[in-house]
């Protein structure tokens, strides 16, 4: 699989956190360009999820996360959401895939109806008209109708809808573990390559000596 080269990723303020953190590091990791850009809400759910404070700034975000995550120099650019002229906003700036991870029902629904009042809503619009690989990872349970119906508008445009649904026939040994197995199912619809960990029918590490 081939490693994609730009990849547009967005948090937005659903439970799940830890998911989109470790998708960045792992797209960082890959050697993927990033451009990413974030809601008030998703700073929220970082601070009361992880513990963390995502800067405000674009320019000081940028910073934050490389540093954090040692992106190479040109390799991470952070966009604000209100930030029209960012290249993600256009069709003609070439991307290879899109991420929202987590992605609330709220922007799931925008997405579905073609709102696009935001940044984040704006570059998922430009993926689905421009045929780009477009991964949403939402976290909600239970589902209503209306979730199921924008998620099947959005499935019919050519999204991946990939809730984060974890297998535990790898016998999981940590919330690591977890996050990781959820992280590697959005690098494969983003085309990105990734040990993440075994597929199935690979050799898996014996179960616990303690474990029924």
């Amino acid at each position: 699989m081939a490693t994609a080269r730009t990849i547009t990723l967005a948090f937005t303020g659903a439970s799940g956190m830890p998911y989109g953190l470790r998708l960045l590091e792992c797209l960082l990791a890959a050697g993927a360009t990033v451009g990413l850009v974030y809601s008030p809400a998703a700073q929220i759910v970082a601070k009361q999820e992880c513990g963390l404070a995502f800067p405000t700034q674009p320019r000081e975000a940028a910073r934050w996360f490389a540093g954090r995550y040692g992106a190479r120099p040109g390799q991470l650019s952070v966009y604000g959401r209100d930030d029209w002229m960012a290249p993600i906003a256009s069709g003609s700036a070439p991307a290879d895939a899109m991420a929202v991870c987590p992605c609330t029902m709220g922007t799931l629904g925008a997405i579905a109806h073609g709102l696009a009042d935001n940044l984040i809503e704006r570059a998922a619009d430009v993926a689905l008209k421009e045929r780009r690989p477009l991964v949403l990872v939402p976290r909600e349970t239970p589902l209503s109708a209306i979730h199921l119906e924008n998620m099947l508008t959005l499935a019919r445009a050519g999204a991946t809808i990939l809730p984060p649904a974890p297998g535990f026939y790898g016998r999981p040994r940590r919330l690591d573990d977890v996050v990781d197995f959820v992280v590697a199912r959005v690098m494969d619809h983003l085309g990105v390559a990734h040990t993440l960990g075994p597929r199935w029918g690979e050799r898996r590490a014996p179960p616990h000596a303690d474990g029924a």
